[in-house]
């Protein structure tokens, strides 16, 4: 009986170190597999990010161009393969054409559009759309082999997934907002332009897009600064993040401006009219509309958002001054703080110049570069994990 309740002891002993030893060579391997592909791919896998965010960002700033050269209504339908071959012949050119004046767009603006203006505008919008595409392939293939090959770490592949489901969103989005202009209005304007609602979601949804990316492949890319934990720095972090949220806030106000051309009307500044309140402010019933169907409103908003968004890049950028801060972060604190003061610059001359083409364009590609700013100063004050 001693010899059973001493051979018992020992088998526990025994079943408990094994049981320690496989969860130590589980941690380890897990640690091993973990840093295998931190030291490997981390880079290659950021910089792959960091491409597909300059490309979404080429596909923003190309979309804006396509809006104001009213060049995104001339595709009149969407083929995913079809539609990447433009016409060739001349009777494909006619009867691309003709398509197109069965559409409000040349019935009640472009009634004197010649074919070889036609192919002008027909080619921004294939452009366009062959751009973002391009963005398809260049995410989607190296997605598949990285996954493959296992570089991706499995917090990793959730992002991936999540961009990828954004980027297929985002071109069902674009194709239902250019449907909303093809469509005879209800109203008794008869100016054809896509639903500002809709424009509002598709560059919302890049904005978004562009964010994640841009993130995701800086934290892979740059090492993270070790910050001394300071009142400043926590001050600073919370200033930043609220600026990245202001200017996002202030570009999808712009698109509300932008959908219903209101950057036409009050081309004074800082006055509207000489009026600091205009009169029409609440011309809609029921008053929520005016936020985004009331031209004045629009543009009145996206007046308040730009100078609260300048003023709080320079608060932030004054804390910045208060906090230790590595080269690389004082550099990305002090772009924000010059891109957000050039950014008011172009949105002031584009609107007193009438929105030419080149201006807006800068303003709308200004937005994106502020918000980069912003994303890469967050980056750069980061905490560090333990």
């Amino acid at each position: 009986m001693m010899r059973i309740t001493r051979i018992f002891p020992s088998l526990k002993s025994l079943q408990l170190s094994i049981l320690k030893n496989r969860t130590v060579s589980t941690s380890v391997k897990a640690a091993t597999k973990s840093a295998d592909i931190s030291s490997k791919s981390q880079k290659l896998v950021g910089a792959w990010l960091l491409g597909c965010s300059g490309m979404v960002a080429g596909a923003v700033i190309i979309g804006g161009v396509t809006r104001l050269t009213e060049s995104g209504l001339s595709m009149t339908d969407w083929h995913l393969i079809k539609g990447m071959k433009p016409p060739r012949t001349q009777e494909e050119w006619e009867a691309e054409f003709k398509r197109y004046q069965q559409f409000p767009e040349y019935q009640y603006v472009h009634r004197e559009l010649t074919l070889a203006e036609f192919k002008n505008i027909f080619y921004m919008e294939w452009f366009h759309r062959m751009w973002g595409r391009s963005i398809g392939l260049v995410f989607f293939i190296p997605a598949g082999i990285f996954l493959m090959k296992g570089r991706l770490s499995s917090s990793m592949k959730k992002r991936v997934a999540l961009f990828g489901s954004l980027l297929l969103g985002q071109g069902l989005l674009g194709w239902y907002m250019v449907k909303s202009g093809l469509q005879h209005s209800a109203d008794d304007v008869n100016i054809p332009r896509v639903s500002p609602y809709r424009l509002a979601s598709h560059l919302g949804l890049a904005f978004l897009l562009y964010t994640g990316l841009l993130w995701s492949g800086l934290s892979l890319v740059l090492k993270p600064n070790a910050l001394e934990a300071t009142r400043n720095l926590k001050k600073l972090r919370g200033m930043t993040h609220g600026t990245k949220a202001l200017v996002f806030l202030t570009a999808m106000s712009g698109a509300f401006v932008a959908g219903l051309d209101a950057g036409l009307i009050y081309n004074s500044f800082p006055k509207m009219a000489d009026r600091w309140i205009p009169d029409d402010l609440w011309a809609l019933s029921p008053a929520f509309k005016n936020f985004f169907e009331n031209p004045t409103t629009t543009q009145f908003n996206h007046r308040i958002l730009g100078i609260s968004s300048v003023t709080l890049a320079s608060m932030t950028w004054l804390v910045s001054r208060k906090v230790h801060l590595p080269p690389r972060a004082r550099l990305a604190a002090n772009c924000m703080f010059a891109m957000a003061w050039i950014q008011v610059g172009l949105g002031i001359s584009t609107l007193l110049t009438y929105v030419p083409v080149s201006l807006a364009s800068l303003h709308q590609t200004g937005s994106l570069t502020l918000l980069s700013f912003a994303i890469w100063l967050s980056n750069e004050l980061r905490k560090v994990p333990k």
